[in-house]
């Protein structure tokens, strides 16, 4: 029980996190995971497997109550969401297929030399009119985007999420900011929709390989979905520049996550 509290409230904070910009909070819950509670540090996972089953279904739970909040904020953009979900599906495919041959060690440099570029260049241009485009000056209903574009960026996501392991979100709202024109607020929102179809057919597969720990799984999971409904609220009240600074910020750890794992 006393685990259970435990893991529920680090849920809260994963999903506050999560859902104020955007990404599902997986790149927080495997670290943890790995280091805490499994072994030789903790016995509640047998192997990484586990740990990343158990993670995306929190992740799952996350971006679903997320989704829900930013329904009900009108800020989802479905005419985007919804391809976008569907462009992700055959890159993680043919990502989970090719995964061996961007596996090594000069890969994981090269890519996180990337990652630490973009953020930044994403923190320099957080200024710009792009970056600090209000959401109320975007109709999601009527407002005009590269929709092939979008699509075929959407592919190359899932391509990525699938072969690295990490959240997709974290690479899709800059895009869609930068590249689509979409106010930060729209793009962390359609964002969410797009995360909760990719992790649904991630968790499905995981649960018939029995790669899920139920007890952890349901606990941070639980505690994602309160914390969500928080992390919506206080983007609702944010500047969009600051989500851009802080997705830079988190795109920059992550990017020195990956130079060290290249490196060492």
């Amino acid at each position: 029980m006393v685990e259970f509290i435990e893991l529920f409230v680090v849920g809260i904070g994963i999903g506050t996190f999560g859902a104020l910009v955007g990404i599902g909070g997986g790149m927080i819950m495997v670290p943890l995971f790995m280091l805490t509670m499994m072994a030789p540090n903790g016995s509640t996972f047998a192997n990484v497997q586990q740990v990343i089953g158990t993670s995306l279904f929190g992740v799952l739970l996350n971006a679903l109550s997320g989704t829900w909040a930013y329904i009900r904020q009108h800020r989802v953009m479905f005419r985007a969401a919804t391809p976008f979900a569907l462009a992700t599906i055959p890159g993680a495919f043919l990502g989970s297929y090719i995964t061996e041959y961007f596996s090594g060690n000069s890969f994981s440099l090269i890519f996180g030399t990337a990652l630490c570029i973009l953020a930044i260049i994403m923190y320099s241009k957080s200024r710009s009119k792009k970056a600090t485009k209000s959401a109320a000056d975007f109709s999601v209903e009527t407002a005009q985007f590269n929709l092939p574009l979008g699509v075929g960026l959407s592919f190359f996501v899932g391509f990525l999420s699938s072969i690295l392991g990490i959240g997709g979100g974290v690479i899709h709202v800059p895009m869609m900011v930068f590249i689509l024109g979409f106010p930060a607020h729209i793009a962390v929102a359609t964002s969410t929709f797009v995360l909760m179809i990719s992790s649904l057919v991630g968790v499905v597969s995981h649960a018939y390989l029995h790669h899920i720990v139920w007890m952890p799984a349901i606990a941070i999971g639980c505690g994602a979905m309160v914390g969500a409904q928080i992390g919506a609220r206080l983007s609702n009240k944010s500047r969009p520049r600051l989500i851009i600074v802080i997705l830079s910020a988190v795109m920059f750890v992550l990017g020195c996550q990956f130079i060290y794992r290249g490196a060492f």
